[in-house]
């Protein structure tokens, strides 16, 4: 405590005393009939509040003394500053050497700085978030059935970009639309933070001749509300400032938020990354190029060619015009906008939509009011936003052109099913088993109208033979193994008809779907032509057989009765009469035959039809199985690829040819 405070405490601690003196004789003087003890109790109170005022004024009178001393330091330094006139002074370096940008200021300049640092709001305030319209909605929901029809079909590096492009679609639409965040980019040395600095009206960003000389991005907001979009960028509160009119000082940006960044080249990587991060987050870019530089192959063939589909939200700057002497400035100019149209941005001339290319000097302000002027009508319109996205879409579904596009219709023809069932057919010996079916028939009919001493002789020799009324159900080793090579080779034949033509990733989808249906067929083929093959046993007989069977029978009972009485008459039990036991015998002996030739000629039909069934029968039997084993598998692989086309094809507001 100073001396001064020291006295003027003891002077008020006597007027106290003082005070409190006279006021307990006058109450001795009217409390003596109260007695003793009350008036006691009253001085006992009365001395406690003095002593708490006493305490109330100590204190008053050191934040008083601070205060004074405070001032007079204050006043102090203000004096040795003014002395000083334009001497720097350096900040502690635990506060300034942050390893990010850091603008040593001077104590002139401080002044100007402290207003522009983005003051701290209580509370958020209301933001409107981004609308988008129908059709950008429509393409953002093709974009994302597109990627989760094709998550199992394509790897995660291909699908990446849409991926992130949705993610950053529905983050941005989560957030102000009332706000447009520009970025200025642009090489070493080409002025962009001269240039950020004369759009604020304000030295925010750092320049000078040390390179990289912006080593983080910092932000400039024009109007309240931003605040979620740059926590969006990543930059800290100390990187976001106010321009010098204040918020609501220029209401010709209102809404813009500036961005400046490192150099895209710089020699530190760290710089680079700031740059490839913000630019995948920001709604437009402002790209500064100098006499110099404004053809070097890394801008050109790093940023601005891949993102030639977002000339909508670019602008691309030549500073440094003030340099150029004459008409030098107009050529380079002119080389500029030609190195833009190689590089497929297009340009926004006489009303249409691209890219703006204006020329200035942030130096000497040159140029700067039709930048702001352009500005100002872009953030007005509050599509960048919007336009950013749908670029951004447009570059993601580019990409996925070659895993989704095909020069010609693809898919599973009918003549390819029909040669794929067919070669099925014939490794399981379709036709084979038919003509043996329809010989069987014919053998059977044979026996079944034939003469008794013919099928006697016929049972004779085929007593040691195995029934021949069905095909044997297996076949030898040899056959077995050219089954199945037949059948491997169906399948490989039509998974190749059927990915004809078709992106690597799905004709790679569709022939691992056909070799996955091919494991187990040819086993399957085979019981399931034991289940369709003929049944055991004889071949089913047609209604007329009974008929010739009766009259075969009855040929046979006159050479017997013709016979007997030969018989009976050469032995002369009968009378001789040769005529009629002959005559029967002939009839017997010539009708025989003649019945089994009309029973053969007969059954040819009913045989051919009996052959024709059995195929049939096999036939569709592997068909079905094939089918079911690798055409259904195949077609769920072609109908997955036709509706990611169609998705794909609202995705690119076009059909895919």
């Amino acid at each position: 405590m100073s001396a001064h405070a020291r006295v003027e405490h003891g002077d008020r601690h006597a007027r106290v005393e003082h005070d409190d003196r006279q006021a307990a004789r006058a109450k001795e003087d009217d409390g003596r009939a109260a007695g003793a003890e009350e008036g006691d109790r009253h001085a006992r109170a009365k001395d406690d509040e003095r002593h708490a005022r006493v305490k109330d004024d100590d204190r008053h009178a050191r934040v008083n003394d601070d205060e004074r001393q405070a001032r007079v330091q204050d006043d102090g330094r203000q004096t040795r500053a003014k002395d000083d006139g334009d001497r720097e002074r350096t900040e502690p370096e635990d506060i300034w050497d942050d390893g990010l940008i850091a603008r040593r200021v001077t104590e002139s300049s401080a002044a100007e700085l402290a207003p522009v640092v983005e003051p701290r709001v209580s509370r958020p305030l209301p933001v409107t978030p981004l609308a988008y319209d129908g059709p950008l909605r429509s393409r953002l929901d093709a974009l994302r059935e597109l990627v989760g029809l094709s998550r199992t079909r394509l790897d995660s590096r291909t699908l990446a970009e849409a991926g992130r492009v949705l993610d950053e679609a529905a983050a941005r639409r989560r957030l102000s639309g009332q706000h447009t965040v520009v970025a200025i980019a642009g090489a070493t040395g080409s002025g962009k933070s001269q240039l950020f600095n004369a759009l604020a009206g304000v030295a925010i960003s750092e320049t000078g001749v040390r390179r990289p000389t912006t080593a983080a991005p910092i932000a400039c907001s024009w109007s309240d509300g931003a605040a979620s979009l740059i926590d969006r960028l990543g930059i800290p509160g100390r990187l976001r400032r106010r321009p010098v009119q204040g918020p609501d000082g220029d209401p010709q940006l209102r809404g813009l938020v500036l961005v400046d960044l490192p150099d895209h080249d710089s020699a530190a990587v760290q710089h680079r990354e700031h740059v490839d991060r913000i630019l995948g987050l920001v709604d437009a870019v402002i790209w500064v190029v100098d006499p110099e530089k404004y053809a070097d192959a890394v801008l050109h063939e790093r940023y601005l060619r891949p993102l030639a589909g977002h000339a909508e939200v670019m602008f691309v700057v030549l500073n440094q015009v003030d340099r150029l002497p004459g008409e030098a400035a107009d050529q380079v100019l002119d080389d500029l906008r030609r190195l833009l149209d190689e590089d497929g941005i297009a340009l926004g001339e006489h009303g249409e939509p691209g890219a703006t290319v204006l020329a200035l000097s942030a130096l000497t302000g040159e140029g700067i009011g039709e930048l702001r002027e352009a500005l100002g009508q872009f953030v007005a319109e509050r599509g960048a936003a919007a336009r950013r996205i749908a670029a951004d879409v447009d570059a993601a579904a580019l990409r996925l052109r070659p895993v989704y596009a095909t020069p010609r219709r693809a898919g599973l023809s009918e003549e390819a099913r029909e040669e794929f069932a067919a070669r099925l057919a014939d490794a399981v010996g379709a036709t084979a088993a038919g003509e043996a079916a329809e010989r069987a028939w014919l053998r059977n009919a044979g026996r079944a109208c034939g003469t008794p001493w013919l099928r006697l002789w016929r049972w004779y020799q085929d007593r040691s033979e195995p029934p021949t009324g069905r095909l044997p159900v297996r076949a030898q080793p040899d056959e077995e193994a050219t089954a199945r090579q037949r059948v491997e080779q169906a399948v490989r034949t039509v998974a190749d008809r059927a990915s004809a033509g078709l992106p690597t990733p799905w004709a790679q989808a569709v022939r691992e779907a056909a070799v996955r249906g091919a494991h187990g067929l040819p086993e399957a083929l085979d019981e399931l032509t034991a289940r369709a093959g003929l049944s055991p046993g004889r071949p089913p007989r047609p209604g007329w057989w009974p008929a010739a069977v009766l009259a075969q029978a009855s040929m046979t009972i006159l050479q017997v009765v013709g016979g007997l009485w030969l018989v009976g008459q050469i032995i002369g039990v009968m009378s001789p009469n040769l005529g009629v036991p002959v005559l029967l015998m002939v009839a017997g002996i010539v009708g025989g035959p003649l019945v089994e030739w009309s029973c053969r000629i007969a059954a040819r039909g009913p045989a051919r039809r009996y052959g024709q069934e059995a195929e049939r029968r096999l036939r569709e039997a592997a068909a079905g199985c094939g089918r079911a084993r690798v055409l259904d598998p195949v077609a769920a692989e072609l109908l997955r690829y036709r509706e990611v086309r169609e998705q794909y094809a609202r995705v690119m507001r076009a059909g895919v040819r």
